[in-house]
This record gives C-alpha cells, sequence and structure tokens, in this order.
C-alpha cells in the first residue's frame, strides 16, 4: 500500500487515522492547502480491503478557532460513532485538541467547548498536538504531543476523561505534570511525537515518531502498566526510514495502530507516512504487528 490524495495538486497525505465502520474502512489524514487555499484540512478515503483507497470527502475549517487549519486525526468509534480527535494548526504554541463525531463517517458534529484539552504548567509551552485515544476502565486516555516552554523540546503528555463525559473541555483532567516521555536516545534527537496506543495482554504499548520530519523520523516503542508511567522497550526504531532509493528514504513517520476486529482472527496493522523528497510529497502505507514473547515486532 502506498496511498496519496492528490487533490491538492501533488501527492500530499500525512498523519493517518484508521477505523472499521458501517462496513467498510475509513482513514482520515493530513491534507495541505491547494493553491487557493491556505488552510490544512483533513482528507477521507475509504477502503474495501486496506490496500486499495477511495478519496470520498475532507473535513474544511469551519469554526474561528480552525481558521489556519485542522489536522493530524486520531479516531475512535464509540457508541455507534466515529470521534475524531485533532488538532489546530498553524497556531505555534497555542494549538490545541479538538473533538468532533459523526455518524456517517463524512459529516462531523464539533464539540461545542473546542479545543477541548491544551497542557498546563512550567514544562510545557501549553501546545498539544498529534493526539491518539485509548479505552480504559470507563475513561479515554488521550496522549498528545506538546513542546518545552523554549519550543524546542517536542514530547508526550497524557489526560483522561469519563468516556460517558461527552469529552467536553471541562471533563478533561491532565495526569502528569511533566512528560511521560521525552527524547533521550540519539536517534530522536529533540523530538518525540505522534502516538499510537494498543493494548496486549495486560500491558500497553506506545508506538511513537522520534525526531521531526525527514531527520529522518522513524518509529519507536515504550510500554506501560498504568498508561502514565513508560519505558522503552527497545532501544532502536522498530521501523528505522528506508534505505537510499526507497520510497521511504527521508522517513518512516507518525505511525497510528489499527486492530481490523472485522476478521475472523483480529490483525494488527501500523500505518504510517513516508516519501524520498525530503517533504516535498507523502505517501501513506502500513505493515503488520506481530507478537514474540508478548513484545511487538514487524513483519517482513
Amino acid at each position: 500500500m502506498h496511498f496519496a490524495d492528490t487533490s491538492s495538486g501533488r501527492p500530499f497525505s500525512k498523519d493517518p487515522a484508521v477505523v472499521h465502520f458501517q462496513g467498510k474502512y475509513w482513514m482520515y489524514y493530513t491534507l495541505p492547502p491547494r493553491v487557493d487555499d491556505r488552510e490544512y484540512s483533513i482528507g477521507i478515503a475509504t477502503s474495501e480491503d486496506l490496500e486499495n483507497w477511495q478519496v470520498v470527502g475532507k473535513i474544511n475549517p469551519a469554526a474561528g478557532y480552525e481558521k489556519n487549519g485542522l489536522c493530524a486525526p486520531g479516531a475512535l468509534i464509540h457508541e455507534g460513532k466515529i470521534h475524531l480527535f485533532y488538532q489546530t494548526y498553524g497556531n505555534w504554541e497555542k494549538d490545541a485538541i479538538c473533538h468532533a463525531y459523526s455518524k456517517d463517517g463524512l459529516n462531523f458534529v464539533r464539540n461545542e467547548t473546542n479545543p477541548i484539552f491544551a497542557p498546563t504548567g512550567d514544562w510545557t509551552a501549553g501546545r498539544a498536538i498529534d493526539a491518539d485515544v485509548i479505552a480504559h476502565e470507563g475513561q479515554l486516555y488521550l496522549f498528545y504531543a506538546t513542546r518545552d516552554p523554549g519550543m524546542q523540546i517536542q514530547m508526550l503528555g497524557v489526560a483522561a476523561a469519563p468516556l460517558d463525559g461527552g469529552f467536553r473541555r471541562e471533563t478533561w483532567q491532565q495526569l502528569s505534570d511533566g512528560p511521560i516521555l521525552k527524547p533521550e536516545l540519539p536517534w530522536e534527537q529533540q523530538c518525540i511525537e505522534a502516538p499510537a496506543l494498543c493494548k496486549h495482554g495486560d500491558t500497553f504499548f506506545m508506538f511513537y515518531a522520534g525526531a521531526y520530519n525527514n531527520k529522518p523520523q522513524q518509529i519507536g516503542v515504550a510500554s506501560s502498566k498504568d498508561l502514565v508511567h513508560w519505558q522503552r522497550v527497545y532501544d532502536e526504531p522498530i521501523l528505522p526510514n528506508g534505505a537510499p532509493g526507497t520510497w521511504n528514504s527521508s522517513e518512516s513517520g507518525h505511525p497510528y495502530l489499527f486492530t481490523d476486529t472485522s476478521k475472523p482472527e483480529p490483525e494488527m496493522w501500523l500505518f504510517f507516512q513516508g516519501n524520498n523528497d525530503m517533504g516535498k510529497s507523502w505517501y501513506l502505507s502500513k505493515k503488520r504487528v506481530l507478537w514474540r514473547d508478548g513484545l511487538p515486532v514487524i513483519a517482513d
């Protein structure tokens, strides 16, 4: 699979999120502005087989807080609706997480309290981007990337809200007064972002992007028992960028984990973005995630 939406005038799709809904697969992703349009938006594509995708729509900015754009969705199926947790774009330290839901996959209703979350404390600039969510014991855990007060170092945080609270701004509680994961390994450079969550057995796993785009960005893994305290599973990327001349030689980045429960035996897929031209184009692809001795590995 190598998918790119060309509606902007070039092949460009970033930040994938995938769900199975109403009998087919839905993928949401970041779209850049067209020549006559200045705002980023969220593209929508559907598939019958996870390989071949058809562009079916997009989510354009529609509220004042989205005036500079919206992007980087995380997705959840809850109570028969698709819930997207996405970020505002182009506001630097003011960017925050928003929420919208849809009954048909195409038309979304914004949360009236948007933006619903941005972190506080002297450890963060207040920015929140790259949302992903996971439900656990009646709570929805929201993972996000933020930056230090100097806007140099990207790192991760977590908040939670009741699943039955409508995900309104006042229901979210920040769960740490500091990063839950920050760059420490040489390949991570100055950035950890794009958390992607799953649970295997009694352990939670978080795939994440290390290093800023095209530095190269690569994908690592951490684990946790409580969704707040995390430790790395591997010191090296579980999915590195490609070799020179390959389609993803500039990076393999921004992971998203999708567990396909529509199959007789559930399958887990790692969706990610890549390119070989330092970001002039962006394609989306996927790799199967398998488990060996309780730890994730990428299938050949």
